[in-house]
Formats: structure tokens, C-alpha cells, sequence
């Protein structure tokens, strides 16, 4: 495939920057409507989101560099090529959930309902984001015969876009992006029909997500590694743990939770 959306001569415009961005307003729209509707002013929403976008990419390539340093200490310009890829969803989330954190904080907010109004944006985002390692040719699985991607029955282009130098590869992008495009209907039908606990649709999407993710990373051939370990698996098994917790924690239903609860609805509509 070619990674080159249009070539300007002097400026390149790649596949994997123009998708990033579209998951990035289409995430952030999901995100300002749902949220407005629980009250939160404009004002806070679009500055929290403002850097939540920008740490989340500062952490998804800081997190990359670093399980490649050997390369990027070698080639130390290349460490800003984002556009050629190395975005690694892992460090996207360490990153934006510290913001996150950070301003829940400071401007006295929940930081798990504000996690719940962000999860769907983050699933899609991803489901998206993931068609540009297709572009890249990345994140793609061991060699496989084209009759076994046919019998899968993946689209035609995309098993035509996995053949790299006369030689088929399992689209592990592809399985992944599929994974979480149908994990973001089951989150949005959640969010609107099932009343959770807050934490709970966080909980539910650190459990899906790193179920197919664990697995996925197995046909990988691009891990991130810590001596034979594939450093994704490692993350994922941890977020399936979190979630659980989160899904399941007991919470006090005490007259105190109450009132705070009233009280943090009022504050938002002043």
C-alpha cells in the first residue's frame, strides 16, 4: 500500500496522519454531546480535551521511542515522524488518563465519569486509527496463504493490501480495528440503556479491548518487547485486571455519596 495520501512536493500528506485526525474529531464530537448533556460546561470540555489529545499523542510516541531506543538514540530526527507511524495505544493512554487526572483535580470534577464520557471516543478512535498501520504496511501478522484470508472472508482490498512484496500476511490491524468498532456499539447501547457504576463503561472497555488485544499481539510481528515478552500482552493482562475491578468494586451508597453526588450535578449547571 502506499502510505501517501497526496504528495505537494514539498509536503507529503500521509494516510496515517489524515486518520489519526479524523478519529480525532469524530472521538471529540462523541465526546463534547454526550458530556454537555451531563452538564459539564463547554468551556472546561473543549480545554480538557485540547490537551488531553495533545498528551495522549506525546505518550503513545514517548512510550514507542522508548522500547526502541536502541533505533532513535541512532536516528535521533526520526523520533518526530509520527507520520510514518509508531503510535503505540498503550502510551496514548497512560498519557491522556494522567491529564485527565490531573485536571479532574485540579478543577475538583470525577475522574471516572469523565473516563466513562471518554471511552467510547477512545474505542472508535482506535477502530479508526488502526487502517492507517494498513497503509503503513505495520501491525500485520505472520505470513499466511491467501486462501486462509479468503476463507475468513476479509474484504477483498484488504487482503490485496496485505500482500507486501509478493507475500500475504495476516491483517492483524484489521482484526483489531473490526474488534473495536464492535466493541464501541456494545459501549454506546451500554451507555445509554444500562445504568453503571461510575468506572463501570471504563471497566468494560479495558476488559474488551485487552481481551482481543492479548491475543492479537501473539500473531504480531512488530511487538514491543521486554526480553521475551511481548510488552503489550504484559499491559493488556494488567487492564483486564483494572477493568474487572472497576466493573465489580463495591461502592458505599451512603447518604454522604449521595448529597456529593447532588451537589457536583448543581455545580455544573451554575
Amino acid at each position: 500500500m502506499n502510505p501517501i495520501l497526496l504528495d505537494l512536493g514539498i509536503v507529503q500528506i500521509y494516510w496515517y496522519s489524515v486518520l489519526i485526525l479524523i478519529a480525532i474529531l469524530i472521538g471529540s464530537f462523541l465526546f463534547l454531546k454526550s458530556a454537555k448533556k451531563e452538564g459539564y460546561k463547554e468551556e472546561f470540555l473543549t480545554n480538557l480535551l485540547f490537551y488531553i489529545i495533545i498528551f495522549s499523542i506525546l505518550g503513545a510516541r514517548l512510550y514507542y521511542v522508548l522500547f526502541n531506543i536502541g533505533y532513535y538514540f541512532k536516528h535521533p530526527i526520526e523520533t518526530i515522524a509520527v507520520w510514518n507511524g509508531g503510535l503505540a495505544i498503550h502510551g496514548g493512554i497512560i498519557g491522556g488518563t494522567l491529564c485527565l487526572l490531573y485536571h479532574c483535580l485540579k478543577y475538583k470534577k470525577s475522574f471516572l465519569k469523565l473516563a466513562d464520557l471518554l471511552t467510547p471516543s477512545l474505542i472508535l478512535g482506535q477502530a479508526i486509527g488502526r487502517w492507517g498501520n494498513f497503509f503503513n504496511s505495520e501491525a500485520h501478522g505472520p505470513v499466511v496463504a491467501r486462501q486462509t484470508l479468503e476463507n475468513l472472508h476479509i474484504p477483498k482490498f484488504v487482503i490485496n493490501g496485505m500482500n507486501i512484496d509478493g507475500i500475504y500476511y495476516h491483517p492483524t490491524f484489521f482484526y483489531e480495528s473490526m474488534w473495536c468498532f464492535l466493541g464501541f456499539i456494545i459501549i454506546m447501547i451500554l451507555q445509554k440503556k444500562v445504568k453503571l457504576r461510575r468506572g463501570g463503561l471504563t471497566g468494560i472497555y479495558f476488559i474488551w479491548y485487552s481481551v482481543a488485544r492479548f491475543f492479537i499481539e501473539g500473531l504480531r510481528t512488530d511487538s514491543l518487547m521486554i526480553g521475551n515478552l511481548k510488552v503489550a500482552q504484559i499491559i493488556s493482562v494488567i487492564l483486564f485486571g483494572l477493568g474487572l475491578y472497576l466493573l465489580f468494586r463495591k461502592k458505599k451508597d451512603t447518604r454522604l455519596n449521595r448529597l456529593k453526588e447532588r451537589m457536583e450535578r448543581y455545580a455544573r449547571k451554575i
